[in-house]
């Protein structure tokens, strides 16, 4: 298969979600944790990472964008799975969203995390144990206003989903 980056617009393909994660993984761990933003053509052809959306002007630099590493182990499958995340800083570890680009139905993950919650986290060059739980209430409605006020992309993600976007606090483990 072609390297979606390097595909023309006439050939292009929709890489498999591994080669996607391989490839934002292996950018993420050279860059210390930043992933460049895709041009329009490397969106087009399949790259994950969209393009330069508003509400990222200040957040990020010319690095790209911090996401974070989600080690999680298959609900059905048992085996380890990393996801590359969107994420927001919080007390104890960061909050993720479970927009799944606007899906009818929760990403895979969020499965993953609720079935079995103790993570390993990849955040910049530090791997921290967390434990997963869902924010619920207040304090759901608190973080998801903070995201959607930063990436307004996300509530029409969740409007078009006609499902509530799952939040997820990944909390540190002391110790």
């Amino acid at each position: 298969m072609p390297d979606p980056s390097t595909t023309s617009a006439n050939e292009v393909t929709v890489p498999d979600g591994n080669t996607w994660n391989q490839r934002i993984i292996a950018e993420f761990r050279a860059n210390a944790g930043y992933v460049s933003w895709s041009s329009e053509a490397e969106f087009a052809a399949g790259r994950p990472i969209p393009p330069w959306m508003p509400g990222f002007d200040e957040q990020f630099d010319e690095r790209g964008m911090p996401l974070i590493l989600v080690h999680n182990i298959g609900a059905r499958s048992g085996r380890e799975r990393i996801n590359p995340l969107f994420f927001q800083p919080v007390d104890n570890g960061w909050a993720v969203f479970g927009t799944h680009g606007g899906s009818p139905r929760d990403p895979v993950w969020f499965r993953n995390l609720m079935a079995n919650p103790r993570v390993t986290v990849e955040v910049g060059t530090q791997t921290v144990l967390t434990v997963a739980r869902l924010a619920q209430g207040e304090e759901r409605e608190r973080l998801w206003a903070k995201e959607v006020a930063l990436v307004p992309k996300f509530a029409e993600f969740e409007a078009t989903a006609g499902r509530q976007v799952p939040v997820v606090v990944l909390e540190r483990v002391d110790g």
